[in-house]
């Protein structure tokens, strides 16, 4: 016995770790059958040898050897009692035989026993079509051994018993596998009605109709090779019949060539309504647009204006969504997603998930139905929020049939279909009349049932075995009719050839005129060729049953109702999530917090402009620019009130006054800065320009213009009142709406909440912000750079310039950092609003206590409250106290003093010189007796007059002391020792 283990390892821990191997409450594990093996879904083979117990939920599969098949339970589901899912039912590795014996040309071949593929035990019956002898063994069984007991038969064509009627064959394609396997029950059908047509002597008394037919598996493929046989062997068909759709699009492309008639039983493809493609196609199997009629009507009836689709890649399918999508749209529908998937619905069904489609119609065969309800549950696609459409001609079992190419339990398939509507063509009379066959509906479907011998929910075809039975006898009345024509014009039934349009034509004409009643109710035709009938709605309800809860007349408008349809959640759902808007607003405690501390500010700013008016007189006062001080203080004013604005949402005023909040926002925050700011950047800025001149050119510091200050003030004000009223103009602010993630609420209520967020913008509003931004920003960083390079400098005209730099140092820190960080967190309102506010607040606290602060000190502790007046008749000179200005004045006079210095040394030079010439003279004019008494006494004369000089006079250093102090006492200071040094020469 070979064990097979396969393995995927999706747990970290080989021990017992979350699958609780070690547990002795789960389900006790069982053993692989003969020939297969268990795959376990996170073991590895090692841990399978120890483990004894399995937790509940958890999923086994069996797995067979190549070439075996498991017949039984695939998968296996631990359940709460401890007791695995179908224990009833033995699940076993047997042999397959081939499938070909599954197949039989001009015959059938019924398997017997098999669920999807032949294994030992499965035996086959196999008949041929009339016409057709069997050669062979009737019943071949598949042994142990993989192989059939008999070989397979075939069916010759035979030389049919001479009855005095002359036999018109009808070329047939019954699907009996496939996407739809509806000839299970339609060919049984069709056999019905050739035997009850054939008895009858007033309809064809002189022709017995005959069916030759093959297995189409609704193959397009298949049927193409069928369909050759069909045309190129013997007999010649009149007609041909075709089952489901995509055959018949085939079928009736050649029968156009070929001068045919085609009836299908099972065709409703939209497409098929064309009469330039297929000019002689009919079919009294409805067209699946005839369902649109009735959708469309139970949308409205439900108040649904958003559905979804969701279809199979197939031309059936197609046509009809497309037919749906214009007649919802003129009843003001609208289709919101469209899905389609050719084999695998996994990746459709989940769009249909994320889209949150609620009203969906799906459009797919029945083996595809349950794919996508097995999705449909993965998903939870279902319950009291979704409604699902299907057509109505699936079997009523079909989510409990096992299927293979699923991995759902039938009570998950149960869970996820229940509460869907079905929409399907009457195909059954509902009325107990006879029929032209003279049976009722129901008499026929008791006949037919003894035919099949089998669960009719279990075979395909079943619901349009009624078409398929009134096809025939429409194509007997048909030909009925035809051949009463043809005799007037000389012809027979059996004069038909592939190349006589003729008889072609009179049989269209009898079976476009054809009417009658049927075991599927009314039989006519419309102008495309289709069959015309009611609509049966029906509700997949509580326990697994479909109720009927109404009718709809396509041709009358008029529903039928029986109210009696039952939802899960007590009333039809939303056709959609109903989205409740709701605007995120700024947290009042926030708000009202920093309020308060923004009007303490404006306060405390009125306070300090008070203060700064009121001591305008006071030298210390003057000397520190009042009036671009008082431009401070409104500046903070104007930023602080700015904070109310910023915290104005919806939750305060309406949407028509929010863009007048808007502007009030930049203005005055604008101006706010370019008062409070702009007139201490002038401050630094002239004390940065006047202290760092080159030193030819410091006299001029001492003058300070304050019209220069002002003006340049102004210019910040004008350029900002310019930018704000061009940016106001071109394009205004208004109110957006940003939308965020919508949110599930707490309680269950099928609703979504889509919060939403007011903003002040407009359209270029990154343009204008870089703008903005740009120039404050320079501003701020050249600020920074000014104080820092006046950091030392001492003037007495602005005498609190460093107390500037401070406060810029503050300001420009804070606006550097909220800037960015409020444009992150723009999303973010409590956030956002906190970080701008308090950094308005903060820059104008520390600049009003920065610059005002220290001045109030100043004048309370050291109480200097007179004016530069009172001042002055106080002391008798202008006093000037701060020392940076008396070494300044000192300096200045030096040098003046030196001036004067070098005048009198010239003046000296000059007297000397005079002295040297009048010596010189004098020693030519006198005697030579040297002791003459007039030379002496002139000489005496001098000398007592003037003094002994020296031979080369230089100022001595109490002279230029004396000088400076004599220059100095003219300025009100203490002569050098009390004394004056006079010239003695002029």
């Amino acid at each position: 016995m070979l064990l097979l283990l396969l393995s995927t390892v999706l747990i970290p821990d080989p021990g017992s770790g979350a699958l609780g191997l070690n547990s002795t409450t789960g389900c006790e594990i069982i053993h692989p059958p003969r020939d297969g093996g268990i795959r376990y879904r996170g073991l590895t083979p090692d841990q399978v040898q120890t483990v004894r117990f399995l937790p509940f939920d958890y999923e086994i599969e069996y797995v067979c050897r190549p070439d075996r098949e498991i017949v039984g339970p695939k998968v296996r589901k631990c359940l709460p009692n401890g007791t695995w899912t179908e224990m009833g039912h033995a699940s076993r590795c047997l042999r397959t035989c081939p499938k070909i014996h599954l197949s039989l040309e001009n015959g059938q071949a019924v398997p017997r026993g098999m669920e999807r593929v032949p294994v030992e035990g499965t035996w086959v019956e196999y008949h041929c079509n009339p016409g057709f002898r069997l050669v062979g063994s009737a019943r071949s069984n598949c042994t142990k051994v993989g192989r059939w007991s008999f070989p397979k038969p075939i069916c010759e064509l035979r030389r049919p018993i001479s009855t005095g009627r002359r036999a018109v064959h009808i070329g047939a394609l019954f699907p009996m596998s496939g996407g739809w396997p509806g000839g299970q029950a339609c060919l049984p059908a069709v056999r019905m009605a050739l035997e009850d047509v054939n008895r009858r002597r007033d309809i064809l008394p002189d022709h017995e109709l005959r069916l030759i037919h093959h297995d189409s598996k609704c193959d397009p493929g298949q049927a193409t090779k069928y369909l050759y046989e069909l045309l190129y062997n013997d007999p010649i068909k009149i007609i041909l019949m075709p089952g489901c759709s995509s055959v018949s699009t085939l079928v009736a492309e050649a029968a156009r060539m070929w001068n045919l008639i085609v009836l299908s039983y099972g065709s409703s493809s939209p497409a098929l309504s064309n009469r330039q493609r297929f000019p002689t196609f009919f079919r009294t199997h409805p067209s699946a647009t005839l369902h649109n009629p009735t959708r469309v009507q139970l949308f409205k009836k439900w108040g649904w204006t958003k559905i979804a689709t969701i279809q199979q890649t197939t031309e059936v399918f197609t046509s009809t969504l497309d037919d749906l999508d214009q007649r919802v749209k003129e009843a003001g529908i609208e289709i919101t997603f469209r899905q389609s998937f050719f084999s695998d619905p996994a990746a459709p069904v989940r769009s249909l998930k994320r889209q949150d489609a609620r009203i969906i119609v799906g459009l797919f065969y029945e083996t595809e139905a349950r794919k996508v309800f097995c999705e449909v549950y993965k998903e939870k696609l279902y319950g009291k929020r979704y409604v699902w459409f299907l057509i109505g001609w699936y079997a009523d079992n079909w989510f409990r049939i096992k299927d293979p190419a699923i991995n759902c339990t039938e009570a998950e398939m149960a869970e996820a279909v229940e509460g869907h509507v079905t929409t399907e063509i009457v195909m059954l009379n509902p009325e107990n009349t006879r029929s032209i066959s003279n049976m009722t509906s129901q008499e026929f479907i008791e006949k037919l049932q003894k035919r099949l011998g089998k669960n009719p929910e279990e075979t395909g075809g079943f619901q349009e075995a009624p078409l398929a039975y009134d096809a025939i006898w429409a194509l007997a009345l048909a030909l009925n009719k035809t051949s009463a024509e043809l005799v007037k014009k000389g012809l027979r039934l059996e004069d038909f050839n592939y190349n006589n349009k003729n008889i072609t034509d009179e049989i269209y004409r009898a079976l476009n005129s054809s009417a009658f009643e049927g075991v599927s109710g009314h039989v006519v035709f419309d102008a495309s060729g289709s069959r015309m009938a009611w609509t049966l709605i029906e509700q997949l309800q509580a326990g697994g049953v479909y109720k009927k809860i109404g009718y709809y007349d396509s041709t009358k408008d008029n529903l039928s109702w029986y109210n009696n349809d039952k939802w899960i959640g007590d009333a039809p759902p939303a056709d959609y999530t109903k989205v409740i808007t709701t605007f995120r607003f700024l947290s009042q405690k926030l708000f009202i917090s920093v309020s308060v501390l923004a009007s303490l500010g404006i306060l405390l700013a009125i306070i300090c402009l008070a203060f700064n008016i009121y001591n305008g007189h006071v030298r210390y006062i003057q000397n520190s620019q009042p009036y671009l001080n008082n431009m401070t203080a409104v500046g903070c004013t104007l930023a602080l009130a700015a904070v109310f604005p910023l915290g104005l949402d919806g939750y305060h005023i309406g949407a028509g006054l929010f863009p007048f909040v808007c502007q009030a926002r930049l203005w005055l925050l604008g101006l706010g800065f370019s008062l409070a700011y702009g007139s201490m950047f002038t401050k630094i800025w002239w004390v940065h320009t006047v202290f760092t001149k080159k030193e030819e050119k410091k006299e001029r510091r001492k003058t300070l213009e304050p019209w220069k200050l002002y003006a340049t003030v102004g210019l910040l004000v004008g350029l900002d009142v310019v930018m704000l009223a061009i940016w106001q103009i071109i394009d205004p602010l208004h109110r957006t709406i940003e939308e965020f993630t919508k949110e599930e609420p707490k309680t269950d209520i099928d609703v979504s909440i889509l919060p939403q967020l007011e903003h002040c913008s407009s359209t270029k509003m990154n343009t204008w912000l870089g703008i903005f931004y740009g120039f404050k920003g320079l501003l701020l960083l050249l600020g920074i750079f000014l104080a820092y390079e006046t950091k030392s400098v001492s003037t007495e005209k602005i005498n609190d310039h460093r107390a500037v730099g401070m406060a810029i140092y503050n300001v420009a820190v804070l606006c550097l950092i909220t800037a960015p960080v409020t444009m992150i967190l723009n999303s973010q309102q409590d956030a956002a609003f906190a970080f701008a506010s308090l950094a308005v607040v903060f820059s104008s606290y520390i600049t009003l206590v920065v610059l005002f602060v220290p001045k109030m000190r100043r004048l309370i502790t050291r109480g200097e409250w007179q004016s530069e007046q009172q001042d002055t008749m106080k002391t008798g000179s202008s006093t000037n106290n701060n020392e940076e200005e008396k070494s300044r004045l000192l300096e200045k006079e030096n040098r003046e003093l030196e001036k004067i210095i070098a005048e009198k040394e010239e003046r000296v030079s000059e007297l000397r010189q005079q002295l040297q010439d009048r010596q010189q003279l004098r020693s030519r004019r006198r005697p030579s007796n040297p002791s003459s008494r007039d030379g002496c006494a002139a000489d005496n004369h001098f000398t007592n007059a003037a003094g002994p000089m020296p031979t080369l006079y230089q100022p001595s250093l109490p002279l230029v002391r004396c000088l400076v102090s004599e220059q100095a006492d003219k300025l009100g200071r203490s002569n050098c020792d009390g004394s004056r040094v006079h010239l003695l020469y002029k």
